[in-house]
């Protein structure tokens, strides 16, 4: 084939997804639907599966020019602020998995990586609105009426992506019951407050709070997660008050209150389960990141499986590049089962954080600190399929996508 390869979406994964597949050989463009990148979103968590990718590709020493490293994973009780458990991350995933844990702002590795991909391989005001298989290739049509050719296209355009639903119909996704607040807070405005440079999660009942350092430790990142049964508006784009998140948040331990008097703008949104689609690929076109495997964030690896999936895809196209219904179906092969794992981890963690009745929470609470102070070695452990995963050497390790 003649290696143009269309992708609609210009997120974290369609941008990995195209520096993955340039640096194989491939004629990679990237079709955006916003009129301009602008710093959007908040923090998220770059587990050391995730970094060792974007280290493999090239890009170590900006993610670390723009990364927060926290020491630790703990969770405290939502009133008293007792510990738990403490997982350590820091040197640990160093030596353990060999590759760092991250904190980063989602604009600050947007950035990153679309200044490495450049103009010439993003179109930006290009909402796609369908496509269809022509030929040896697939022809993307556009809002404004135009369309391109190419021989893939990937469907990188997110949780609510047009190509899945061109591709295989409307999806019914559940409403979960929870809508999750977020906020990003400048550190000098928390200078005061004994915060760590960890991954804290406060467990109350029903509910739970997060907040880690981001931006390599300017800001400060914040999460939250509360049962709602009116409010069901899935947009990241949607505000939220102070006011609002403190009257959630009555009652709990002081500094989660002083974290949150602290905020500015806050911005809310519903969370929504969807279950595991039965396949990706159509022909010549695939899914990839949200719009493959749409997942709950009690997992926190919604970017980091598309940065896996794009390393994945990539490999699968260079190995058969002549084939490329092959190579859609050994990445499926290989990616689907463990984001499917995923995502239900993901739901029972839902379940998990949110216990509200006082035996079930007192028995969760007691094994996890029993584990944290006698078996702090098998806690940490737990995450060893997750963390120490290769997707460049689970797909094939002679690419030639190796930094």
């Amino acid at each position: 084939m003649s290696r143009r390869i269309l992708i609609v979406g210009g997120g974290i994964g369609g941008l990995t997804a195209a520096l993955a597949l340039r640096r194989a050989g491939f004629e990679p463009v990237v079709f955006e639907q916003a009129h301009a990148l602008q710093p959007v979103g908040a923090g998220i968590q770059l587990s050391p599966n995730a970094t060792r990718a974007l280290i493999q590709l090239g890009y170590g020493a900006g993610l670390r020019a723009i990364a927060s490293s926290p020491q630790a994973l703990e969770a405290r009780s939502w009133r008293s602020g007792r510990r738990i458990f403490s997982t350590p991350l820091g040197e640990r995933c160093l030596e353990a998995y060999g590759a760092p844990y991250y904190h980063v702002h989602r604009a600050d590795l947007h950035a990153l990586l679309s200044q490495a991909l450049g103009p010439e391989g993003l179109r930006l005001s290009a909402r796609c609105t369908g496509f269809a298989e022509e030929g040896d290739g697939v022809r993307v049509e556009f809002e404004d009426g135009s369309s391109e050719w190419g021989d893939l296209l990937i469907g990188a355009d997110g949780i609510r992506s047009i190509t899945r639903t061109v591709a295989f119909g409307p999806e019914q996704p559940r409403f979960s019951g929870n809508v999750a607040f977020r906020a990003v807070i400048p550190a000098r405005s928390v200078e005061g407050l004994p915060l760590e440079r960890n991954t804290t999660a406060w467990w109350g009942p029903g509910k739970h709070f997060v907040h880690y350092f981001i931006s390599g430790g300017s800001q400060l990142n914040c999460i939250a997660v509360v049962p709602s049964r009116t409010w069901s508006v899935e947009s990241w784009s949607t505000e939220g008050t102070r006011e609002e998140l403190l009257a959630e948040f009555e009652g709990w331990h002081p500094l989660v209150q002083a974290v949150i008097r602290a905020t500015g703008r806050v911005f809310k949104w519903a969370l929504y389960d969807r279950d595991p689609l039965p396949r990706w690929s159509l022909g010549r076109v695939t899914l990839l990141g949200d719009a493959a495997h749409p997942m709950l964030p009690f997992q926190a690896q919604g970017a980091a499986q598309a940065i896996e999936d794009a390393m994945v895809l990539a490999s699968c196209l260079s190995r058969h590049a002549e084939q490329p219904r092959v190579a859609l179906e050994a990445y499926e092969r290989i990616r689907k089962p463990r984001t499917s794992r995923i995502q239900e981890i993901s739901r029972h963690n839902a379940q998990l954080f949110h216990l509200a009745r006082q035996p079930r929470v007192l028995l969760r609470d007691t094994q996890l600190r029993f584990l944290n102070r006698h078996r702090s070695e098998k806690l940490a452990r737990r995450m060893d399929w997750l963390f120490a995963h290769d997707p460049l050497a689970v797909a094939e390790p002679s690419t030639g996508l190796g930094a």
